[in-house]
């Protein structure tokens, strides 16, 4: 070999070398360790302004196999409150709706498995769970009377409140009337659809359908009826719901609850056929953006950019969504003490994670939490300590500064990475400067994955392939 080829062999193997470690090095990504917060006050109580659905959006044709509607939070239904009292009650509904999921969950362990495709073992309305936090905007029955709907995960059931109402919270629309509507129709007693109830009840004086909605300190009947809901301009014809004459809770001005949980009688599998068995939310971060949340039915739910993780099936309890939890990183690096074990669904059906629109802060088993929290405060010990609010333990005085830079937190589910923007975790409980770490410990075996950590995400609930997708800044 002379000299020039030499040169050139040199030349071409130096070149091939830098170009198989410019790939190998683009190919690996080190994991991110810190990122920059954006210091914002706690929301101002958002203003509602909504007009009834048949002027809401474009002229044209809707499609008929996607319904796409704002959703709200339910502080926009709380007149003459302040940021810091809308956050306080924010607080306690979270702990009466925690305690209500776990004793929920505790409770199906005795429950005898159910199977077959008949409805959920037992009637789960939400109205006993501490209310939901997100409302839509919906017609009930022909022609349309427009009410806000509670949207919850968390709950298997259609229901509102209906005339003759003997015993009714405050509602901001008027109650709903089911003489006045020609597409009401009761459910007899002898149909598959009522004997399908887990504990149905009969009405002597007009055999229709009844069942028992239980709460901490006595039950109620709700009629079984079958009536059209209408989306914008889309109408869902034949949707069973109960219609409550005697009704308590939480619920804030809101008429009623649209259930989004996986059992028979939710509103997701009973329309089923119609939007593919898909549906999906993003929540938006509501001290920073002043865009409305939103939530699709149809294959347009589904983001393109979305990383999913298979459903835990639970034949206790089918009404939730249980996701397999593998581990937690933070500032870049595995949480030690936190493995997949501590989040593990065993076969009496206690433990597991589900996901959860109607809960607020993530609650994780206590030892879960402890290792997460002091990974946390290791990372962010720049930061100057405040005292502890409420249910958090981990608060820091950011008073005077506009930005910090924050450990990274990821969640490692089965088959997808979720790495939380700074705002899901770090959160203000004032408008003095003091921020939370948004987790809490829970002496349940139940952890919950909760709104505010999913604020941002368009997460996706792909009910035909049994998964659940989450998609970065997907409120867009």
């Amino acid at each position: 070999m002379n000299m020039e080829e030499k040169v050139k062999y040199h030349f071409f193997s130096s070149l091939l070398t830098f170009f198989m470690c410019f790939c190998v090095c683009a190919a690996y990504t080190e994991p991110l360790k810190s990122q920059t917060l954006i210091l914002r006050n706690l929301p101002n109580p958002p203003t509602l302004s909504w007009p009834e659905s048949t002027t809401l959006g474009s002229d044209s044709e809707p499609d008929p196999d996607t319904i796409s509607v704002n959703v709200h939070h339910i502080d926009a239904l709380s007149l003459n409150k302040t940021p810091s009292q809308l956050f306080h009650f924010r607080l306690q509904r979270d702990a009466a709706r925690v305690k209500s999921l776990s004793s929920l969950a505790a409770l199906n362990q005795t429950r005898p498995t159910t199977s077959g495709s008949g409805f959920s073992s037992s009637v789960i309305s939400g109205l006993a769970q501490g209310s939901g936090e997100y409302f839509t905007r919906l017609g009930v029955g022909t022609p349309p009377k427009y009410v806000y709907m509670v949207l919850d995960t968390g709950s298997d059931v259609v229901w509102l409140q209906c005339k003759p109402c003997a015993k009714c919270y405050s509602q901001t629309d008027e109650i709903f009337d089911p003489s006045k509507s020609s597409s009401f129709a009761g459910i007899s007693c002898s149909s598959p659809l009522c004997r399908s109830l887990d504990s149905p009840g009969c009405s002597m004086k007009s055999s229709n359908c009844q069942y028992q909605v239980f709460y901490g300190d006595g039950r109620s009947l709700r009629r079984f009826s079958m009536e059209t809901l209408t989306f914008r301009r889309a109408q869902v014809p034949r949707v069973a719901l109960g219609c409550g004459h005697d009704n308590e809770g939480l619920f804030v001005g809101a008429a009623g609850l649209l259930g989004l949980g996986r059992g028979g009688l939710s509103f997701p599998t009973q329309a089923g056929t119609r939007f593919n068995n898909k549906f999906s939310y993003c929540l938006t971060d509501r001290t920073a953006s002043a865009k409305p949340s939103s939530i699709v039915f149809g294959d347009s739910a589904v983001s393109r950019t979305a990383r999913f993780t298979p459903i835990i099936n639970n034949p206790k309890l089918d009404t939730f969504y249980y996701l397999e939890l593998l581990g937690i990183s933070v500032g870049g690096a595995p949480v030690r003490g936190i493995s997949a074990s501590l989040f593990r669904l065993d076969s009496t059906g206690n433990g597991g994670v589900i996901i959860d629109s109607g809960t607020s802060v993530t609650r994780l088993t206590r030892p879960a939490y402890v290792a997460l929290r002091d990974a946390f405060r290791v990372g962010a010990s720049h930061l100057k300590r405040a005292p502890e609010f409420s249910l958090f333990d981990t608060c820091y005085d950011l008073s005077g500064i506009s930005e910090v830079k924050v450990p990274t937190v990821v969640m490692h589910f089965r088959g997808a990475d979720v790495s939380f923007p700074a705002a899901n975790y770090l959160i203000p409980v004032d408008n003095s400067g003091r921020f939370c770490f948004a987790f809490a410990g829970t002496m349940s075996g139940l952890s919950i994955i909760g709104n505010i950590q999913q604020q941002g995400f368009r997460v996706v609930f792909d009910l035909a392939g049994s998964r659940v997708g989450f998609a970065p800044r997907g409120c867009a």
